[in-house]
């Protein structure tokens, strides 16, 4: 009999699931008082939230605005796609409104309302929001890296990203900005008691939307954790040996040829970790003071001696 999943989607399914329980602590506890829209339809299931003088749950509105936006990522990505998605949005949708306590018999939990939540609400409002910010952008960096979503301008950041190439998370801010706006307009028309003025937190809303893109990012591209360095060098071979034998890691040699004096010679390609970046400069400054060194970021090493990314 052919299994429904395979060890690999449980995983996968684990992790989105995570990753939506953790974004709907963002919204639900850290975002939604504090009136600073993140964007995308969680921005506008909150903004129908205060236009409805808070009547219309969030994660409710959430769910019902995703339907159609499901509805085309499954033409887009076919039904795999479709199935985490309707997944994806459903956990978090309802864990927003679990969390506040706008589930029927949940009432009592209303984390919004615990003290911790309340006191950075009224005295440290910047760092609430980078909460939420990390909440936000950890919760989607593990969605999208268990090739999953919770709807929404997730849909349409993966389209962008699959037609275009575009990074998903600056995919999402150019989205977000769009919605920040229209709910801020929104916000102020209807007049809504708060705190601050709406440009204020329209423009806390657009820092938010840049720290959770580029934690999306980081996720989904890991932490630069290898360097990659070009050496040219009169002894070359000298650098190379000790490069083998002092740090155990291996070099090529590229024949190049330099247009500035037209000389043929060759170039030292070679991968170290960080931890290994300050020897290998002592190494080349030891031997050869006046070497050209151009040193690179890396993200993925796949090979003997280089830990695989998850």
């Amino acid at each position: 009999m052919k299994k429904v999943f395979s060890k690999t989607e449980v995983k996968e399914y684990i992790a989105i699931a995570i990753g939506s329980i953790i974004m709907s602590l963002g919204i639900g506890v850290f975002l939604v008082d504090a009136k600073v829209v993140p964007g995308g339809i969680s921005g506008i299931g909150m903004a129908i939230y205060y236009l409805s003088n808070e009547t219309i749950p969030v994660g409710l509105s959430v769910w019902v605005l995703n339907v159609p936006l499901y509805i085309w990522g499954v033409k887009e990505f076919g039904k795999r796609f479709g199935m985490r998605t309707f997944y994806g949005f459903s956990i978090n949708a309802f864990f927003i409104d679990f969390f506040r306590g706008d589930i029927p018999g949940f009432e009592f939990i209303r984390l919004q309302e615990s003290q911790t939540v309340q006191n950075l609400l009224a005295n440290d409002f910047l760092f609430l929001i980078l909460i939420g910010a990390a909440l936000l952008g950890i919760g989607l960096g593990i969605v999208f890296k268990f090739q999953g979503t919770t709807g929404g301008t997730d849909i349409i950041a993966a389209v962008l990203h699959k037609k275009f190439h575009m990074k998903q998370g600056i995919a999402m801010l150019v989205l977000d900005i769009v919605v920040v706006i229209i709910a801020g307009i929104a916000i102020e028309y209807k007049s809504l008691p708060m705190d601050k003025p709406t440009i204020m937190l329209m423009l806390y809303a657009l820092f938010f939307g840049v720290v959770s893109a580029r934690i999306i990012d980081i996720i989904l591209d890991g932490f630069d954790y290898a360097r990659q360095a070009y050496i040219v060098s009169d002894k070359n071979d000298e650098i190379a040996e000790k490069i083998i034998s002092d740090l155990s890691r291996g070099a090529t040699a590229i024949k190049t040829r330099g247009l500035y004096k037209n000389i043929d010679r060759e170039m030292i390609a070679t991968i170290v970790t960080l931890r290994e970046l300050s020897k290998l400069t002592e190494i080349i400054k030891s031997i050869d003071p006046d070497a050209f060194v151009v040193i690179n970021n890396v993200h993925e090493v796949l090979g003997e001696g280089f830990r695989r990314r998850i």
